[in-house]
């Protein structure tokens, strides 16, 4: 089907890739290829040829009955091999928000999963790679003699590839087990996935499954049902083991084990197992922990050896190897406890009518059994030909492939398949169950995803030009060059931009950047920092999985080290041991001072988290390293006027941010800091009118523009306007307005600090600002900065159990949560009891470390606006007096002068 141009004078036509298969291993093979094409701007046609309506579900994920879970947990079914955590963010955009890595989720879901990774794979791909579907089967593979192959189909048509791929799926079984009466008669059920294939069985007919395995298990929740009996038959009569309700980590085997015979490697195994017992109470992580090692294994075994084990082991690897979800071993268990499922261990050895249309089956040991059907659950054949596949019958008759060890599946060279002469020149490719007899396990999603991605390779590899150094490369606004193509690279400018005036629409920009070059390291990884650091509703893992593929393929070095600040970072916030992502930021300014975009995580900001930096030291060498690469430019700058406000040096602050937006008035690093600068002056109506009219005029398009109408509120608190506070918090505060960590750290501070000055009387609407914050955030957060404002709304919502909760996770979180929130918790449930002194006690205790948990002063200041609350609660009016003297000192303000005016003499 290769495509050829109008044109006289055209080149070469496109290269064709077939992919023979649809299903899993089809549709993987197909995400990668997809992908791995757009980054890297390799043009082909891929030819995806299976008779199935859907790509991706196979007989495997076609399944819709519920009951019919995976045998793997959602954590190892990614597509991906170097994004565990795909398939479960899958589902949690899908419905199922509380999934976890360790639920067992519906066979149909998966395939609906793969469904639409494909799809959107070869969207991604379109301009790069032409997809067409053909709905039928092939029936033969020829080689053209001229490099390429012809794909005889079904409905006669052909394809004609430069690559073929067979992703064919487990070989069906051939039934020989079976006596020649029971394979002739009309209760012999073959084949049960067929559609229709157990329609017949009415609602009272025993049923006997032949074979034990998750096959059987299947069709046993199918057909359990009461008045029915099913029986189980096969040579052990063992049905598969359970998963553990809550998995131990994999146990690593000892080393050596490759080395040993098959005899010595039993023993270790026993032993390997029994430690695990022992130590973990359970035998499961011992085998889990044997994964990555079976295929070496097994290929360490000679064939006698592996006739050996296939013969005594087998069955008892099998039953421990691959094993039921959890719920499905319950619904099992049920079944049998009613006598409704019956386990026989045996063989058949013969099977006769009787009258009333049923069938005795005989078993070897003189047992009979009597029962309206058989159904055949032995699972697939070893041998890719057994049951007569005429497109494998005709490549192994062509000497294009031969039988694999033992005659199981067929021999490769790392899925390229090997021809009868033992080369493997020809670009034919197999995967998943058909490679079997070389390395035992191989049809999981975990080793065929990760043959996915290296036949994927293989493929492209000769179809992809060597890059050419670019002439000229372009760059950012900042000099600093791209490894991309102009068009991505001013989509990237724009994001770039947006990041450093803080304002909206950066994920947007950078997404256009990825569309138009999909293998633009910098785009993803400007992506996936924004979800992470700025809440943004992006899929963080796959957008840094797609940076890490994208830079290794080609990437510079400032790009790799940017790559890799990302990763770290990430990796650090979910308790990556090692990860230092702080450390590696620092030393990546160090090497790359004129980097923009890692200067404005660096640096604390309304937009990003920033680097724990409790005097300003850090930040404030950051920026002075920094600018001299941006020659005078106002970015820097609007950062050290930040720095510098958090330095107590006012007057210098003020200076510099109003000379950044004299040069960018959008500049919301410059407007953060002389927000602070007018609060800490004192100057409330000037930073009141001002701020507000920024807002509403260049401010309109900023990030977080509810920060700002915080900032806006504090003036007029300090001003003592009631009226004012209530007008803007409905305004621009509600939780219609502010979601999120947002909502916690502005609208419910504010709240907060409302009602301890007095300037909210009756109850505060914080109610809904709790409901716009996940649970998780508020009772569990990761930071000791997000805890504070946790504690604070919590404790304006009355919420002593939460707040209680808050405080144990606290005590078990990191240090400042520990030494600092914890006992914040506490003051705070005192306030929520009215036991005033000692609230006022605890809080008075905290002021001086409080700055441990990050943000700003003005941020921090809640807490000392309850413990002044406390004090004059507790009567304490010496202590109050003293601290709005303290208070006033620092800067005017009407409230304090009012608050103090009040205070009896």
């Amino acid at each position: 089907m290769s495509v050829s141009s109008g044109s006289a004078a055209a080149a070469r036509p496109r290269p064709t890739v077939a992919v023979v298969g649809a299903g899993a291993a089809g549709a993987l093979v197909a995400v990668q290829l997809c992908e791995t094409a757009a980054r890297r701007r390799t043009p082909f046609d891929l030819v995806l040829i299976d008779p199935a309506a859907e790509a991706g579900r196979g007989t495997a994920y076609a399944t819709e009955v519920p009951e019919h879970r995976l045998n793997v947990p959602v954590g190892g079914m990614s597509c991906y091999p170097d994004d565990a955590g795909h398939f479960r963010r899958w589902l949690c955009r899908h419905g199922e928000s509380t999934v976890t890595a360790a639920d067992f989720a519906s066979r149909y879901r998966f395939g609906s999963y793969l469904a639409d990774t494909l799809g959107r794979a070869v969207i991604a791909a379109h301009g790069t790679v032409a997809v067409r579907r053909l709905r039928t089967r092939v029936t033969r593979c020829a080689d053209t003699g001229d490099g390429r192959f012809e794909l005889r189909l079904a409905d006669g048509g052909t394809v004609t590839a430069d690559s073929v791929v067979l992703a064919t799926g487990p070989a069906a079984g051939t039934a020989r087990w079976a006596p020649a009466e029971l394979r002739g008669s009309a209760r012999f059920i073959a084949a049960p996935w067929a559609p229709g294939a157990l329609d017949a069985v009415g609602a009272d007919d025993d049923v006997l499954l032949v074979g034990t395995g998750l096959t059987a298990v299947d069709l046993a929740l199918v057909l359990d049902r009461p008045g029915r009996t099913v029986h189980a038959l096969s040579r052990s009569g063992l049905l598969p083991r359970p998963h553990a309700v809550a998995p131990l980590p994999p146990v690593p085997p000892p080393p050596g084990l490759t080395a040993l015979p098959l005899r010595r490697l039993r023993t270790a195994l026993r032993r390997h197992l029994a430690a695990s017992l022992r130590d973990h109470g359970d035998w499961r992580p011992a085998l889990d922990g044997l994964r990555p090692t079976i295929a070496a294994l097994w290929q360490g075994l000679t064939d006698e050896e592996r006739a050996d084990f296939l013969d005594r082991d087998a069955t008892r690897w099998n039953v421990h190897r691959h094993r039921m979800a959890p719920t499905t071993a319950e619904t099992i268990a049920r079944a049998r406890a009613a006598d409704r499922l019956r386990l026989h261990a045996g063989r058949i050895a013969a099977a006769r009518p009787l009258d009333d249309g049923r069938l005795a089956v005989g078993l070897a040991d003189g047992r009979e059994v009597t029962v309206a059907w058989v159904v055949d659950c032995t699972g697939p054949g070893l041998r890719v030909d057994a049951a007569g596949d005429p497109l494998w019958g005709g490549l192994l008759a062509d000497g294009l492939a031969v039988p694999g060890p033992l005659g199981i599946g067929v021999a490769t060279d790392a899925g390229r398949l090997r021809d009868a002469r033992g080369t493997t020149d020809r670009p034919v490719f197999t995967l998943g169950a058909s490679r079997r007899g070389e390395l035992w396990e191989t049809t999981a999603i975990p080793e065929i995803r990760a043959q996915a991605r290296e036949i994927a390779e293989s493929v492209l590899a000769p179809l992809t030009r060597a890059p050419q150094p670019a002439r000229r490369r372009p760059t950012d606004q900042f000099g600093l060059p791209l490894t991309t193509h102009a068009a991505a690279a001013a989509a990237f400018r724009s994001g770039l931009g947006r990041v450093v005036t803080v304002r909206a629409k950066a994920a947007e920009a950078f997404a256009r950047a990825t569309t138009l070059d999909p293998g633009f390291a910098l785009g993803h990884a400007a992506l996936a920092l924004l979800g992470h650091e700025c809440g943004e509703d992006l899929d963080v893992h796959r957008e840094l999985a797609d940076a890490q593929r994208s830079v290794a393929e080609r990437g510079d070095d400032r790009e790799r080290s940017f790559v890799d600040v990302v990763t770290r970072r990430i990796q650090e916030h979910e308790g990556v041991a090692g990860s230092d992502g702080d450390r590696a930021l620092v030393d990546h300014l160090d090497r790359y001072p004129g980097d923009a975009f890692a200067l404005s995580i660096a640096v604390p900001t309304i937009a990003f988290s920033g680097v724990g930096d409790l005097d300003g030291s850090l930040a404030r060498r950051l920026v002075e390293h920094a600018a001299p690469a941006y020659d005078g430019h106002w970015f820097p700058t609007s950062l050290l006027a930040f720095v510098r406000q958090e330095q107590g040096r006012i007057e210098e602050a003020g200076a510099l941010a109003t000379a950044a937006l004299a040069v960018e008035p959008a500049s919301g690093h410059a407007v953060h800091a002389l927000a602070h600068v007018h609060y800490e002056s004192g100057d409330h109506r000037v930073g009141r009118d001002w701020l507000d009219g920024w807002i509403g005029g260049q401010g309109r398009g900023a990030v977080h523009r509810a920060h700002f109408s915080w900032h806006v509120a504090l003036h007029e608190l300090a001003l003592d306007d009631s009226e004012a506070v209530r007008r803007r918090w409905f305004a621009q505060l509600a939780p219609r307005q502010v979601n999120g960590v947002r909502a916690l750290v502005d609208s419910g501070s504010l709240l907060w600090r409302a009602r301890m000055t007095r300037n909210w009387t009756g109850s505060v609407p914080v109610d809904g600002v709790l409901d716009a914050v996940a649970r998780d955030l508020l009772e569990r957060p990761a930071t000791a900065f997000t805890a504070l404002h946790s504690a604070v709304a919590l404790t304006a919502g009355g919420d002593l159990p939460a707040l209680r909760r808050l405080r144990t996770h606290a005590v078990g979180a990191d240090t400042v949560q520990r030494e600092v929130i914890a006992p914040l918790c506490q003051a705070l449930e005192a306030v929520l009891e009215e036991r005033w002194t000692a609230a006022a006690e605890g809080l008075r205790g905290l002021l001086p470390t409080l700055r441990r948990v990050g943000g700003s002063a003005a941020q921090r200041e809640v807490v000392e606006e309850t413990l002044l609350h406390a004090l004059l609660e507790a009567g304490q009016s010496d202590a109050a007096r003293h601290l709005l003297e303290e208070r006033l000192d620092r800067r005017a303000s009407p409230l304090d002068r009012r608050r103090l005016s009040d205070l009896p003499h």
